[in-house]
């Protein structure tokens, strides 16, 4: 009998799909299979799946490219276990990690389920930045699976587990192009049923290799916010404004030291015109870099406190330095990808799918 199928949609990572299988190899047990979805990749990973085919219960199937959501539900369709396990194709799997999902569910059931993620050792010092940056309270609010957050914990796509009954009674995965894991996690609550975190079930998640990846994914993720507050009115939290807030801070901050770097100019200019008896310039001059302190502390401040709390969690300063840039871009992203979507589709009444035409799968 089979109690976990893990669906894991594919586009373009051959390499990483053989770290998840390699990882999966450790589980030490024989109850759960694994489903590959190729979702119309050109770099597609039906050697590795076959090279993993005579040691784990594994199917592969190649389909047109149709999003992530769709690949799950496409997976789902063919699955037999008992319950669901929503795997992204970038992560690795602890060697515990299903024997944790049956203690969880021994001590008390759950109808659908999640758990956090984590930085390996063996990641790049990007890449461990940007984990920080994704999960730390003091970037998102804990609410992607830490004990501190702001927020009711919601399970999410790269590690997250249902009952095979309850997915296919609601449908599963809408077609959103971004946000379709929150959208089913909201739609699983509000039909009533019950979700949890399991703290113990975490993964090794790779995410974005670069900062330019990482930016589209988070403005990606607040453009997602405005279409689920569309689609689920109330849903809308202080913790999802909080990035939009931050980032029309730092603009306005950026705004005034640029005033304060052209009154400095000025009175500069006036003091060297007017001679060492012009008060006019001297009060500009001083005017200037009292506004331009005022602007850059407390980017400042924010920057030391994310540098001191990553270094300390990742043992590494240069881990910590690099955590800096990787926090303004997730929450400017998000803020700017939040501010776009909601001047399109809030302010111009643009339906979902008309405020962003772009096929973001590709």
């Amino acid at each position: 009998m089979i109690k976990y199928s893990l669906i894991v949609p594919v586009f373009n990572r051959p390499d990483e799909v053989a770290e998840l299988l390699e990882s999966l190899l450790q589980q030490q047990r024989d109850d759960y299979e694994v489903i590959l979805v190729e979702d119309g990749s050109t770099v597609p990973c039906e050697v590795v799946a076959n090279a993993y085919a005579d040691r784990l219960r594994l199917r592969y199937f190649a389909k047109a490219n149709s999003g992530p959501g769709q690949s799950r539900n496409y997976g789902a369709e063919r699955a037999e276990g008992e319950y669901l396990i929503i795997l992204d194709s970038d992560v690795v799997v602890p060697a515990g990690y299903l024997a944790a999902i049956d203690r969880e569910l021994a001590n008390a059931p759950a109808d659908a389920f999640g758990g956090p993620d984590r930085a390996h050792a063996s990641f790049t010092p990007v890449q461990k930045a940007i984990n920080y940056s994704m999960t730390s309270f003091f970037t998102t609010g804990g609410i992607r699976g830490g004990k501190k957050k702001l927020d009711k914990f919601f399970p999410r796509s790269f590690n997250m587990g249902i009952r095979a009954e309850v997915y296919r009674q609601l449908g599963g995965f809408s077609p959103m192009r971004f946000g379709e894991d929150i959208d089913f996690s909201y739609r699983i609550v509000e039909a009533g049923f019950t979700t949890r975190l399991f703290p113990e079930a975490w993964v090794w998640h790779k995410r974005r290799a670069d900062f330019r990846k990482f930016y589209r994914q988070v403005f990606n993720s607040g453009i997602a916010r405005i279409n689920l507050t569309k689609r689920h009115p109330g849903t809308l939290k202080l913790v999802h404004l909080l990035p939009m807030l931050f980032t029309v801070g730092v603009l306005l901050l950026a705004a005034l030291a640029i005033v304060a770097l052209v009154l400095i100019a000025l009175g500069l200019v006036a003091g060297y015109c007017c001679g060492e008896g012009c008060n006019m310039g001297l009060i500009m001059a001083y005017a200037g870099a009292f506004l331009l302190c005022a602007a850059l502390l407390p980017v400042a401040l924010y920057a030391t406190l994310i540098g001191i709390d990553s270094s300390a969690k990742n043992h590494s300063l240069h881990v910590g330095l690099l955590s800096v840039p990787a926090a303004f871009t997730q929450l400017m992203g998000y803020g700017l990808g939040f501010i776009a979507a909601w001047w399109r589709r809030c302010v111009r009444g643009q339906d979902e799918f008309q405020a962003f035409e772009k096929n973001f799968y590709k």
